[in-house]
C-alpha cells in the first residue's frame, strides 16, 4: 500500500475505534442545564491490565496517583473520569472520542492528532511532554539483514497510523526507499510480535517492545530512531478538544497545572527509579525501560519538558508539512492553530517554575547518519 493510501488505512482504523466508542457514552463532559461548568471532565489515555486494574501509560499514571486534580476538580462539584485506551485500537479510537465530544482531554500521538486536526476535529495542544519516544526496526532471528536497505523485498509488519509510521516513512525516504519495496503487513503490536517469533515476518518496526523481542531472542534491533535526528521520533502530549478550552478555560488551567506537577515530579532524580517502575507495569520489565531511556542525548529532567521551544515547534511543523506533502492528509495542518501557549505558560509560573526547565532550540549533534545501523 502506498503512503497516499494511509488515509484510507486510518477510516479503517477508525471504524475499529468505533466499535469501542460506546464506552465513552455518558462519560464525557455534558454541560448543566444552566450552560455552566460540566458535570464530568474525562481524559482518555493509553492504558493496560496491572494486577487487575488499570494502569495509564505516562503522567496520567502519576496524576491519578497524586489525586490533585481530582480534589481541584471536585471543589467545582465537577467530576474527573479517566478513560482507558487500548494499544492495538489508540490513536483512532480517542480520534473518535473528540470527533464525538465524548472526552475532554487525551494523551497521545502526534501523528494520529494531525490527522484528527487536518479532517476538522478543533484539537489543541495543551502541555508538550518531553523529547519524544523512540522506534526501533527488529529483524527475526537468523536474518543477515543490517540496515532498511537489506530488507527490500522483504516481509515487514508495520501497524499503520500509528505514530511510529512516521519514523519509518522518513527512514525509507533518507536511504532513497518506499513501501512498495516492501511486502508491508499491516498488523498491530501485540500480533506482529507472534509474527516475528515464528518468522512469519522478517521484520518489524515498533517502540521499545522491540527491545523485550530482543532479550526474549526473537530477532535482532539494527536502527532506532537514536541514531537519527532528535525529530524524527514520535511525541505524546496532552490535547483538548478546542471548544471544551475556549468555554472551560479555568478547567482547562487545573489540567495543565496537573500534567506539568507530575512532569516536575517525575523529573527529579529522587524519584527515578519510580517512574521507570510505573513505566514497566505490565509485561514490560524494569530492562527494557532503561535500555529505551539509555540516551545521553536526553537528560531525565528533559525527559518531562513542557516546554513549546523551538525544539518542540519545529517538530510539529515537520510533521505538519511531511504528512502533507507524502499524501498522508488532504488539509495541511495549522500549527499555530494546533499549539495552544497559553496554559503550560501559566501553570509553569502558578508553581513557580518558570526557570526549571530550560529550552532547546537546536537538535542534538550526537545523533548519527540517519540510517546507519544501531551500534
Amino acid at each position: 500500500m502506498s503512503l497516499k493510501k494511509l488515509a484510507i488505512a486510518v477510516l479503517v482504523l477508525l471504524g475499529v475505534g468505533g466499535l469501542l466508542a460506546y464506552q465513552l457514552r455518558g462519560r464525557s463532559g455534558v454541560e448543566t442545564a444552566d450552560g455552566g461548568l460540566p458535570k464530568t471532565l474525562t481524559i482518555a489515555s493509553i492504558a493496560y491490565p496491572y494486577k487487575g486494574q488499570q494502569t495509564y501509560a505516562g503522567l496520567t499514571q502519576r496524576i491519578i496517583e497524586q489525586g490533585w486534580l481530582k480534589e481541584q476538580l471536585a471543589k467545582k462539584g465537577v467530576e474527573l473520569a479517566f478513560f482507558p485506551v487500548p494499544t492495538a485500537v489508540g490513536g483512532p479510537l480517542i480520534n473518535e472520542g473528540f470527533a464525538g465530544k465524548r472526552i475532554d482531554f487525551a494523551s497521545y500521538g502526534d501523528f494520529p492528532a494531525i490527522i484528527a486536526a487536518s479532517g476538522g476535529v478543533p484539537l489543541k495542544l495543551v502541555v508538550p511532554v518531553g523529547r519524544g519516544q523512540n522506534a526501533y526496526l527488529i529483524v527475526r532471528k537468523g536474518l543477515t539483514a543490517n540496515s532498511i536497505a537489506d530488507l527490500k523485498g522483504k516481509r515487514i509488519a508495520l501497524h499503520r497510523g500509528r505514530p511510529w509510521e512516521l519514523p519509518f516513512s522518513k527512514l525509507l525516504d533518507e536511504n532513497g526507499l518506499k513501501l512498495a519495496d516492501f511486502k508491508i503487513l499491516n498488523i498491530n503490536p501485540p500480533a506482529s510480535h507472534a509474527a516475528l517469533a515464528s518468522g512469519d515476518v522478517d521484520a518489524v518496526f515498533l517502540l521499545s517492545d522491540a527491545i523485550l523481542l530482543e532479550q526474549k531472542g526473537a530477532g535482532r534491533i539494527i536502527w532506532s530512531t537514536k541514531t537519527a535526528p532528535s525529530d524524527w521520533k514520535m511525541r505524546a502530549e496532552l490535547f483538548a478538544r478546542g471548544d471544551f478550552v475556549d468555554r472551560h478555560p479555568e478547567l482547562t488551567q487545573l489540567v495543565a497545572d496537573a500534567y506539568i506537577r507530575a512532569a516536575h515530579w517525575s523529573s527529579q532524580p529522587e524519584n527515578r527509579a519510580a517512574v521507570i517502575d510505573e513505566a514497566a507495569r505490565g509485561d514490560t520489565p524494569v530492562s527494557v525501560v532503561e535500555k529505551d531511556y539509555d540516551e545521553p542525548r536526553v537528560t531525565w529532567r528533559d525527559r518531562f519538558s513542557p516546554l513549546f521551544d523551538d525544539f518542540m515547534v519545529r517538530h510539529y511543523r515537520s510533521v505538519a508539512d511531511y504528512t502533507f506533502a507524502q499524501g498522508l492528509v488532504r488539509q495541511k495542518v495549522d500549527v499555530d492553530t494546533l499549539l495552544d501557549r497559553r496554559f503550560a505558560a501559566q501553570a509553569l509560573k502558578n508553581l513557580g517554575l518558570e526557570d526549571y526547565w530550560q529550552p532547546t532550540a537546536t537538535d542534538s549533534a550526537d545523533a548519527k547518519k540517519p540510517g546507519a545501523p544501531r551500534s
